[in-house]
């Protein structure tokens, strides 16, 4: 009875269970096949368990994988599109969005405009004399300048503005917040930037200018419309010679 005694014992529940080496061994493998198999994945497949039988936790642990793989490729996935859509919006030269980008903003403003009345104004900015540059100086020196008119321009608005690129040597501003006097007195302060802070090339400055124009958005215009007032408000100052807005 001894030796009995020793193979096996009668557990709370009145089952008898193996005590001593095997069911040390079995106890071993168990709990080394708990570990590959969550105690949450138990309750998430429905199963009790005490019904973890080593052939069902292999398949669960596959099912767990598998999930698991998935879950992966989506987060993959949901990255990838995040970065090209990051992608479609930006320029291809600077780190500032492109017109596709900048008109699907405006639409958004002037959303806001007639929701709640609160003012955003825009800001076209075209380089008068950029052809010059490229054509002194080649595509490169063209490219500082771009670069070099762009930070400027970022560095004189804030946060909750945007500014994008339009095409070429052109630049559109949109500001929240701000009625078109305050637009004015921004491309003043610009203008004020650039004169301080001409690009370099090759350690000497080049002479560059700009034409601005401002609009106000305003209830149920459209993007396209909103730009093309902007645009038609900088050409009249480049018709009349101005290189600065004036209030």
């Amino acid at each position: 009875m001894s030796g009995l005694a020793g193979e096996m014992n009668v557990g709370k529940s009145g089952r008898p269970r193996r005590t001593g080496r095997r069911a040390a061994s079995r106890g071993s493998a168990l709990a080394h096949e708990a570990l590959i198999v969550p105690v949450a994945s138990a309750s998430l497949l429905g199963i009790p368990e005490e019904e973890f039988t080593p052939s069902v936790r292999e398949a669960a642990s596959r099912l767990v994988d598998e999930i698991e793989l998935l879950r992966r490729e989506v987060e993959q996935t949901r990255t990838r599109l995040e970065d090209m859509a990051r992608t479609a919006d930006q320029d291809t030269l600077l780190p500032i969005l492109n017109r596709r980008a900048f008109v699907r903003e405006i639409s958004r403003a002037v959303a806001l405009v007639a929701r709640y009345g609160t003012p955003s104004s825009l800001l076209y900015f075209d380089l008068d004399n950029f052809k010059a540059v490229n054509d002194a100086h080649g595509h490169a020196a063209g490219d500082v300048v771009l670069r070099h008119f762009s930070d400027l321009i970022g560095s004189q608005i804030r946060d909750s503005d945007i500014l994008a690129r339009l095409g070429g040597d052109e630049f559109g501003v949109l500001l929240s917040h701000a009625t078109l006097d305050q637009a004015k007195k921004k491309g003043l302060a610009v203008a004020e930037s650039l004169r301080n802070n001409l690009p370099l090339w090759n350690g000497l400055p080049v002479a560059l200018s700009f034409s601005c124009g401002a609009h106000e958005l305003h209830p149920g215009q459209s993007a396209d419309i909103a730009m093309a007032e902007a645009d038609s408000a900088m050409y009249a100052e480049k018709r009349a010679g101005a290189r600065t807005l004036r209030p």
